[in-house]
């Protein structure tokens, strides 16, 4: 009994001590200063009422549970992080901050990020000088040059993106953060690449993204490491510019070409994904057929119709029409007009197909050959005159050459300016018409008969020509003997005599007699000499005298001129010898 008398009532005093190491365990389990879970049991206008396993509740300001946008965060029931200030506020309860407690949270996985170099996400917020503000949990700043590998100048676009960051630096009693998206990408593109590395070889099929366009190509990332999509295996068509067919930031398959691993270049292809179609190019257009296409391109020398996908032939300037002399293409096609061309030629292995645009028409030259016989004279109007002859206009858009030698017989032309101009009207004749080469020959002169025909006609070889001496040279003298027409009488064919100036002897004007011992109708020359007329003069009057003289019977006239004979042809062996050098 002294034992009960002296003790607490049973049950009573046993529940009191379990309530008092409940509270006791309470006490030192929340302890001002330490980040504590706490429970929200009620939510205010003003307030959220936290639990926290304390004597008494907490009040947080509800602002504390505000997001940018001013929304309460949480609810009745949600277990939050609170910092435990004090045990006892003003009004007696416990001083609860939300707010701090993510401070320093935050402040600890900053810390952490920064040892271990691992990433914090964050908003971009706003543009500032030199940078970005930048919010990761606590204002931060993300310096310009830091937030992208590549330099960037629409910087805008990176506003209110949501991203991951590398912190470069942090400071918590002054509350500053530096931070890095650049960093982070590149050690996103370390992981990647060596993922990527393991994979690539020739002939890889890749997802890739496009990350810069050039003039010759684009830079394609095909996981961490940039590859080179050069313009001419993009398509297996012509294009213009590699934006023709993709834009920075879209994702495009691309096949490895070339991977060399040492020095890390990677040569992509986009069109080796597709089947060729040139190898079948033959089978679909043949040489000689009509085919249909679409003007995809002019440049100065032709234009590029589409024929299918991916195979465009050329329309060279030159046969786009017959008979015009077409400046440039646009004269005659349009891009995006469709027409209608001839399959010239076809070269598989360089991808290339001539097509002719004039091949579609009837040939005007072959239609001249037929109208314009060979001899037949034409009428037209001097269209152009040139160093070398002067075109004649014969039908639309085709001329007749007239070459400069071929205006006249004897008259030696130094320029065809000096006989016609631009609008002359001229009778010419048809020398001959070459379609292949497009070439049309006429000939003015051809109109007359050839002076010199006649002049051998009515000069042979050993007749005597009277003339006018019109040139002296060293070598000789030149002697008019029809209009038009000279001959030559050598220095040695001048006389008998050895004569050293012919200058000495005849002046322009002199009226003389020569012998034609020479004509060459081809080369227009005509060898003549007075010499020799001078010997045949001779020999015919020796011829009269000895007849004389065999009439009267005093002289055998075979005998006198045999011996003349032979008098003539020593004299002519000596004069070679001395001219050889040899003695007489």
């Amino acid at each position: 009994m002294a034992q009960s008398e002296g003790g607490k009532k049973p049950g009573g005093e046993s529940g009191e001590d379990d309530f008092r190491t409940l509270f006791e365990q309470s006490i030192q389990a929340v302890q001002p200063g330490g980040i504590v879970k706490g429970k929200v049991v009620d939510i205010t206008p003003t307030h959220v009422v936290v639990d926290v396993g304390y004597k008494t509740e907490g009040q947080i300001p509800v602002k504390e549970f505000f997001d940018r946008e001013g929304k309460i965060q949480v609810k009745v029931g949600d277990e939050v992080d609170v910092l435990f200030e004090s045990p006892e506020g003003d009004d007696g309860d416990i001083v609860l901050s939300r707010e701090m407690a993510q401070d320093i949270k935050i402040w600890e996985k900053i810390e952490k990020a920064y040892h271990e170099e691992s990433p914090v996400e964050g908003v971009i917020v706003a543009r500032v000088k030199g940078g970005f503000n930048v919010d990761v949990g606590v204002p931060g700043f993300l310096p310009g040059s830091h937030v992208d590998i590549r330099a960037t100048r629409n910087l805008d676009k990176f506003v209110g993106k949501t991203d991951r960051f590398i912190i470069l630096k942090y400071n918590q009693m002054r509350g500053n953060v530096v931070v890095s998206r650049k960093a982070m990408i590149e050690k996103e593109r370390e992981a990647l690449k060596k993922d990527t590395l393991k994979i690539l070889e020739e002939g890889v099929i890749l997802e890739g993204v496009v990350k810069n366009i050039t003039g010759y190509g684009a830079f394609v990332d095909v996981g961490g490491i940039d590859g080179i999509l050069h313009i001419t295996d993009m398509s297996w068509g012509r294009i213009n510019h590699p934006s023709d067919l993709v834009k920075v930031g879209e994702s495009i398959k691309v096949v490895v070409l070339k991977f060399d691993p040492e020095r890390e270049r990677i040569s992509l292809g986009m069109k080796q994904i597709t089947p060729d179609p040139w190898e079948s190019v033959e089978s679909k257009f043949a040489i000689g057929s009509r085919v249909q296409g679409k003007v995809v391109g002019l440049t100065d020398y032709g234009a590029f119709v589409e024929l299918d996908k991916g195979i465009e032939g050329l329309v060279h300037i030159s046969e786009m029409s017959w008979a015009k002399k077409v400046s440039h293409p646009s004269k005659v096609v349009q891009v995006g007009e469709t027409v209608e061309t001839v399959v010239l030629n076809i070269d598989r292995n360089r991808h290339r197909i001539s097509l002719g645009l004039k091949q579609v028409m009837p040939n005007p030259w072959l239609l001249l050959k037929e109208k314009y016989t060979i001899g037949s004279v034409i009428k037209g109007s001097v269209r152009n005159v040139t160093d070398f002859g002067v075109f004649v206009g014969v039908e639309e858009g085709i001329d007749g050459l007239v070459h400069i030698s071929d205006l006249d017989w004897a008259k030696k032309v130094k320029h065809p300016s000096e006989l016609y101009k631009k609008g002359d009207s001229v009778e010419a004749k048809v020398l001959g018409i070459d379609v292949e080469n497009e070439r049309f020959s006429l000939g003015i002169k051809q109109l007359m008969g050839d002076p010199w025909e006649l002049i051998a006609q009515k000069n042979p070889v050993g007749s005597k020509i009277e003339g006018e001496i019109t040139k002296i040279a060293d070598f000789g003298v030149f002697v008019r003997i029809e209009d038009k027409v000279e001959g030559l009488i050598h220095v040695s064919q001048l006389s008998t005599e050895r004569v050293d100036k012919p200058s000495s002897l005849f002046k322009v004007g002199d009226h003389i007699n020569a012998e034609v011992i020479n004509i060459d109708i081809q080369e227009r020359r005509i060898g003549l000499s007075i010499r020799a007329l001078r010997k045949s003069s001779e020999r015919k009057e020796m011829e009269a005298y000895l007849k004389r003289e065999k009439e009267t019977g005093m002289f055998s006239f075979e005998t006198i001129l045999n011996e003349e004979l032979r008098l003539d042809k020593d004299e002519e062996t000596q004069v070679t010898r001395k001219g050889k050098g040899g003695k007489p």
